[in-house]
């Protein structure tokens, strides 16, 4: 995989372009009497600040927060005569119906962009809002591929497809297995029952068949009610499958690896593809022995980028926590508006919308190329890498050219 990614962080958008008039559009506030530019820009934020997955939407939302923060230290739009932005966050609660009602809210409060959600249920309803009142929407994660088969024009996605992340996560499997001398024979799965887990699974399955490997049994649960994993990995381990692939959220992943160290199912893998838990920094130290060797194919912060590792640091200092990729993502959604804010030098939806589908920014997440979208919407540059719990810490390990070092497989968990 090539890596064509030297990312230009917020605090150094080019966004020198000329100041441009106009009335004061939707979204802003001030500027004074005709023909001048707005003062404050507003974008709504939805995630999931309660619930099941408060953690990590809490973490993506202070991410916007500190985003918009460096852009208005750096002096705001400039062709908008410095405008600076302004973040109205909203909680989904993880809720479809809440995260539907909240982004209406947020658009009748004036917000000329939004962006989230972290759960395809949740960015699902939010996506039809956005395309109904013509404001443009940046996903900063939410795999499910049917988000964006609805011929949208107003939604954009920056984290890679369903299809992309699954397919990827087998060819993975097939190819990092067979290099180790074991190759990937039977893979239970475990997923969540929502859109995002019930397409993963399927699309894995699909492509893991292809290849030659076996699918069995295929275990879906509910995240947010979910308690334990015991009766789950029992059936599991009496399966005899060589390889345990998860599509789930953070809580659910950490109660999956403890189920795995007590059950002790005979593996040669836990293989994670979109895993919210195993890649993240937060699950070697809550999990610890359990999640020693589990892998997950995902998208990743790119730590080779140097204006990642100051977002890195930046997000530590403010927030005294450490950044997880899903939040370096809410990171680049604001990026991508304040981008195309200053291409556009209109904070209309409309123009917004037409600047946003013409964008190629540098990304502080590891893929091929500048963030650029498809005529769907879809980052096309968007890609996945594997990732290994080692000796405590997350390691970037396969394809080659994204390693950090090599992979351990077989990889017996917790052991």
């Amino acid at each position: 995989m090539k890596k064509p990614w030297i990312a230009a962080a917020a605090m150094a958008l080019p966004l020198m372009l000329t100041a441009c008039g106009g009335s004061t559009p939707p979204g802003a506030s001030g500027g004074g009497g005709g023909g001048s530019s707005p003062d404050t820009i507003t974008i709504g934020s939805v995630h999931p600040l309660s619930g099941a997955s408060a953690g990590d939407g809490q973490q993506m939302d202070n991410a916007a927060k500190l985003a918009v923060d460096d852009i208005n230290a750096a002096g705001g739009i400039d062709c908008l005569k410095g405008a600076k932005l302004k973040l109205d966050s909203a909680d989904s609660q993880g809720k479809p119906e809440v995260g539907q009602s909240e982004a209406q809210r947020l658009i009748q409060n004036g917000a000329v962009a939004l962006l989230g959600t972290y759960q395809s249920a949740v960015s699902q309803n939010v996506a039809a809002v956005a395309e109904r009142n013509k404001v443009p929407f940046v996903i900063d994660v939410s795999s499910a591929d049917a988000i964006l088969q609805q011929g949208y024009k107003f939604t954009f996605r920056l984290q890679p497809s369903g299809t992309v992340l699954a397919e990827k996560g087998a060819q993975f499997l097939s190819d990092l297995s067979k290099k180790a001398g074991s190759q990937a024979k039977t893979v239970a799965i475990l997923n969540e029952q929502g859109p995002f887990g019930t397409a993963i699974a399927k699309t894995f399955s699909d492509k893991a068949k292809s290849l030659g490997m076996n699918i069995g049994p295929q275990i879906s649960y509910d995240p947010a009610n979910v308690s334990d994993f015991t009766t789950q990995m029992t059936t599991i381990k009496e399966s005899g499958a060589d390889v345990l692939m998860v599509a789930g959220y953070y809580r659910d992943g950490v109660l999956a690896a403890k189920a795995v160290s007590t059950v002790k199912p005979t593996l040669n893998a836990v293989w994670g593809v979109a895993n919210g838990a195993f890649d993240t920094p937060q699950f070697p130290g809550e999990a610890g022995a359990a999640g020693e060797g589990f892998f997950d194919v995902n998208y990743r912060l790119d730590m080779t980028n140097k204006d990642t590792q100051k977002v890195v640091k930046a997000f530590k200092a403010k927030y005294n926590d450490d950044i997880r990729t899903a939040a370096v993502l809410s990171y680049d959604a604001v990026r991508v508006i304040a981008d195309a804010l200053g291409r556009s030098c209109d904070a209309s939806p409309a123009k917004l919308r037409d600047a946003i589908a013409k964008t190629k920014l540098d990304a502080l997440v590891a893929q091929d190329g500048p963030i650029q979208f498809t005529e769907a919407g879809e980052n096309e540059n968007a890609t996945p890498i594997v990732m290994q719990v080692q000796s405590g810490e997350v390691k970037q390990v396969f394809p080659e050219g994204s390693a950090q070092t090599k992979p351990v497989y077989p990889a017996s968990p917790g052991q």
